[in-house]
């Protein structure tokens, strides 16, 4: 089989259709579809209507943006793709519509159960989807974050169950690890440098040709589906540990009250010196990614001991913020039982409406363990989504006639900084600022 492409011939022949259309495959699946047939495939139907209708509520992708490749029919019709060559997207929650697909990319979510351990269960499922459908020749492409093995060792068998065809034999495996950064409009998908891989050097080459197509960034080609897997999973996990260090130092520094921040910024000034800053580590990534790792060490006979050590300290966080909020509560003399506290954010990110894996849902439940009343205000939360997730309330206004015993910022979201904090303060009330930026702040973590 001849494994050679130029770019015409890739843009002509591929069909992408992309499983899965949250904060990595819909920046994607849009990106793609400026060059090829996409099909954008997703369970939720809601989450579908939505798109069809031009809108994204992650707001990941702009409706102007989406609107622009947005196509009403499947692109996969062969007499309309022979006839006008189309690319564009089409958003399904039906599988059939995926059938004339030949390569396919999976960008599932890959979360933790409440003990941390690796849950495989969507990637699983979506591989059971793509099973049902794949043909000889074609492509499957994971770029869910995963321990090193997961592409071949999990996805796989259940691709060869389901369709009855032999890997790398009938069709071919990639890997290419999303590197998507909620909220960030700077760093977008196709400026962001891509790790690509393959079952076969051959496919590995047309799986970073596919991607060289449309990443403007350029592409890194690994020698191995694992080694591409492990990139992904090291990167995460590099952040926590040296985000953990700062957070441990902000514990130690607050006992002997000296202002991190300002440590920080003196350490700073050598040259070689990591600009890393104290704080809750959540989302999808950082605040997961490790466990994947370490599960995966724990299961060939290693314990990790840093991975999980900086995991603890970084989940620690939140009780540790809430502590420092009583204890400013209680030198201002103010009854911490009873007291009312204005939350500044719930998502786990500012600027963004992403409320995975929050940590400021561990501030709101140790505070709420003090006996203190805790109102959330987050314009950019979904208040049925936090209420869903986190079974908590959260508002997208500011509470009118309200004034606080403390005030938390919890995240930067660019609102907060024109709110008049004077108008929600008693006399003795508490400013506390988890990020560190606020200069009215009577503590930064």
């Amino acid at each position: 089989m001849d494994f050679t492409f130029d770019q015409k011939t890739i843009i002509m022949n591929n069909k992408i259709a992309v499983i899965g259309l949250g904060y990595v495959g819909l920046p994607l699946a849009r990106l793609f579809a400026t060059k090829y047939p996409v099909v954008g495939f997703d369970i939720n139907t809601k989450r579908v209507e939505g798109l069809k209708k031009g809108h994204d509520d992650t707001l990941e992708v702009s409706d102007s943006l989406l609107q622009s490749v947005l196509l009403n029919d499947n692109p996969f019709i062969e007499s309309e793709f022979k006839q006008k060559q189309t690319s564009g997207l089409y958003c399904s929650s039906n599988s059939q519509d995926l059938s004339e697909a030949n390569v396919y990319i999976v960008t599932v979510p890959t979360p933790v159960d409440k003990n941390n351990r690796p849950v495989l269960t969507p990637l699983v499922k979506a591989s059971e989807t793509v099973g049902n459908v794949l043909k000889k020749g074609d492509i499957v492409i994971y770029e869910s974050t995963v321990y090193p093995g997961v592409t071949e060792e999990e996805c796989v068998p259940v691709l060869e169950a389901i369709s009855g065809l032999e890997f790398n034999v009938d069709f071919f495996c990639g890997y290419s690890p999303e590197r998507i950064n909620p909220g960030d409009k700077e760093h977008t998908v196709e400026k962001i440098l891509k790790v690509t891989s393959g079952s076969t050097p051959e496919i590995g080459k047309k799986v970073d040709d596919l991607y060289k197509s449309v990443i403007t960034a350029g592409t890194h080609l690994a020698p191995t589906i694992k080694v591409a897997e492990a990139s992904k999973v090291i990167e995460n996990a590099q952040r926590d540990i040296n985000i953990a260090f700062v957070n441990e130092l902000a514990k130690i520094f607050s006992l002997m009250d000296i202002d991190t921040h300002e440590v920080l910024k003196a350490a700073g000034t050598k040259w070689n010196f990591l600009p890393f800053k104290p704080g809750l580590v959540g989302g999808h990534c950082i605040g997961v990614d490790p466990f994947y790792l370490a599960q995966k060490a724990q299961e060939i006979g290693y314990y990790s001991e840093l991975i999980l050590a900086a995991r603890r300290l970084n989940d620690s966080m939140g009780t540790f913020v809430a502590s420092q909020v009583v204890k400013l509560m209680i030198k201002n003399k103010i009854q911490i039982n009873g007291a009312e506290v204005l939350m500044l954010g719930i998502t786990f990110k500012e600027n963004c409406p992403d409320v995975r894996n929050t940590k400021i849902v561990d501030v709101v439940s140790a505070l709420e363990d003090y006996g203190i009343k805790v109102i959330i205000y987050d314009p950019w939360a979904d208040p049925e989504e936090v209420k869903h997730e986190y079974k908590v309330i959260s508002h997208r206004t500011v509470p009118e006639n309200l004034k606080f015993d403390a005030i938390v910022l919890g995240v930067a979201h660019d609102e907060f900084f024109k709110l008049d904090l004077n108008k929600l303060k008693k006399n003795s009330t508490v400013v506390y600022d988890v990020k560190g930026i606020m200069d009215d702040s009577d503590k930064k973590l």
